[in-house]
């Protein structure tokens, strides 16, 4: 860009980070060799207990570098958001990476667009067997129905495949920590919604499976908290969705949660299923036809996985 990068905005990328004494290196590194010029890294140390700390210090100024007791990664994000400068916004766990062009090339597309509120662009899962681990490329979410495609999805693209403007984080609050999962979600579905956004369609965002460190959750908590923070979306934003006729939204909020359920049964993690049929049962979204899946998760879980496994032996003898 030359003599322009002395006028393109300042880019804040928040780094939340714990127990990631592993990668958290290679991520910092990650960030400060990005193409574009003009970066700000803000990393929380959410109270690691491994050497985390000790690794962000080594970076000296090149980094700023806060701490907080273990709260989790939302509200590592929104105290990194507090002490950060850039008019553009990126978030990147600590065992998470990039394309070393992935900030130019968003920052460009939002530069093209100048209304948008945020980009967002294609990745891929580290660590995962068969297509779960293919690259991917979402939808250009503004050439389809996108308010049905954001209710449909469980999560239109993980948090550090985004960049996103300042102003539109301070607009609508940052995280709403209220929610033990699914913020980013929740946060894609509040500013998307009712403001544009523009795609980069390319894999530039990389997500790392392991199982060192990461916080995660069980499925049926996640597939809850997605049902949850849909429903309340429709009920904070009726003019919204005062197109979508009440059955289109039954099928996309209570019937996208028995989906949920039924992917956790044909992988036989009955623990989630069990929890979120009996959520779908009160839900509704259910037909007849789904009342043989649905009626025996409401036995006590040992029974419910008793009876499961019996039918799972008998259809092997056949």
């Amino acid at each position: 860009m030359g003599n322009m990068s002395c006028i393109e905005p300042l880019i804040t990328v928040v780094m939340p980070c714990y127990n990631a004494r592993a990668y958290v290196r290679e991520a910092v590194d990650c960030v400060l060799g990005q193409t574009y010029p003009r970066i700000e890294l803000v990393t929380v140390d959410d109270g690691s207990t491994d050497e985390t700390l000790e690794i962000l210090r080594s970076y000296g100024t090149r980094i700023k570098v806060l701490e907080q007791t273990n709260q989790g990664p939302y509200p590592a994000r929104n105290l990194g958001l507090e002490h950060s400068s850039g008019e553009l916004i990126a978030f990147l766990d600590a065992d998470d990476y990039w394309s070393p062009d992935f900030l130019r090339k968003m920052a460009d597309e939002l530069a093209q667009n100048p209304k948008a509120a945020l980009a967002y662009c294609g990745w891929q899962n580290v660590g995962l067997e068969g297509k779960r681990g293919d690259p991917y490329v979402p939808p250009d979410y503004e050439q389809a129905v996108k308010l049905e495609a954001f209710l449909r999805s469980a999560s239109p693209w993980p948090i550090h495949a985004a960049l996103v403007r300042r102003a539109v984080l301070d607009e609508v609050g940052g995280f709403d920590t209220n929610w033990n999962t699914c913020m980013d979600y929740d946060l894609w579905l509040r500013i998307a919604a009712s403001r544009p956004i523009v795609r980069v369609p390319e894999v530039l965002a990389y997500y790392r499976h392991h199982n060192e460190g990461q916080i995660t959750s069980t499925q049926w908590r996640q597939a809850r908290n997605v049902w949850l923070v849909k429903r309340k979306f429709v009920a904070d934003s009726p003019e919204l969705v005062a197109n979508l006729p009440p059955k289109r939204r039954q099928e996309l909020i209570d019937g996208g949660l028995l989906k949920r359920g039924y992917d956790a049964y044909w992988r036989r993690d009955l623990v989630s299923a069990q929890k979120i049929f009996r959520i779908s049962v009160r839900a509704g979204g259910w037909g007849f036809s789904d009342l043989k899946y649905l009626l025996p998760a409401l036995l006590p879980a040992q029974l419910y996985r008793s009876l499961v496994g019996r039918a799972d032996r008998a259809k092997s003898m056949r």
